[in-house]
């Protein structure tokens, strides 16, 4: 498809160069910061794919989360989360392809990447994290909750279409509008916290 086909490094790092980048809230949001300040083990591998500007990434490392791996086509919001958190390891700062990641992890971090995918893609999204997730994973975020653009990212939805993609490979331990979203997105956002079914219902991987 003619769109897809164009969102690609150099179609991401174009809108990050001419900061054309409207999803970029200039920090980490509520409903994620808040989820990050209950977790107990600091030492679980966390995986940001889409990450953008890294602020989440950010957040964590500062809190203490030394294993949080970030993805992302462009390079430009790599090498600006690198200048605001010098001290983030190289190697954990994936210019790439979030479909090429190999590494297992314990909690998957969605935060626009999903909207950032073309919808077609999204059925392979969900196959990818569950097959990244170590038993008992968890995929935890904030997904759009509302019509946005046909042609372009970000790409909306709804809960009804998302559940169908989601429920072959995931138990729901939260899957509801988001209570704490900042407020240019309130009432626009879903908050899921999913575990990895370790036995699929019906398909194979």
């Amino acid at each position: 498809m003619k769109t897809m086909n164009k969102l690609d490094a150099a179609y991401w790092s174009e809108r990050y160069s001419s900061l054309q980048i409207g999803w970029d809230t200039g920090g980490i949001t509520t409903p994620l910061k808040e989820y990050f300040d209950q977790l107990e083990n600091k030492d679980i591998a966390i995986l940001i794919p889409g990450c953008g500007n890294g602020y989440e990434a950010e957040y964590l490392f500062n809190n203490g989360f030394k294993n949080v791996w970030v993805v992302d086509l462009a390079k430009e919001p790599l090498i600006n989360l690198k200048k605001r958190c010098p001290m983030f390891p190289d190697d954990q700062l994936i210019n790439g392809d979030f479909f090429n990641v190999e590494k297992k992890f314990d909690l998957i971090v969605e935060q626009t990447f999903f909207c950032a995918l073309h919808p077609s893609m999204r059925a392979d999204y969900v196959k990818m994290a569950h097959q990244l997730l170590n038993p008992n994973g968890k995929l935890m975020g904030l997904l759009f909750n509302c019509e946005l653009n046909d042609e372009f990212p970000p790409f909306g939805g709804s809960k009804d279409e998302y559940v169908q993609y989601f429920e072959e490979h995931f138990e729901f331990d939260v899957f509801a509008e988001a209570y704490n979203s900042i407020k240019p997105r309130a009432g626009s956002e879903l908050f899921i916290l999913l575990r990895k079914m370790n036995q699929l219902r019906n398909s194979q991987e």
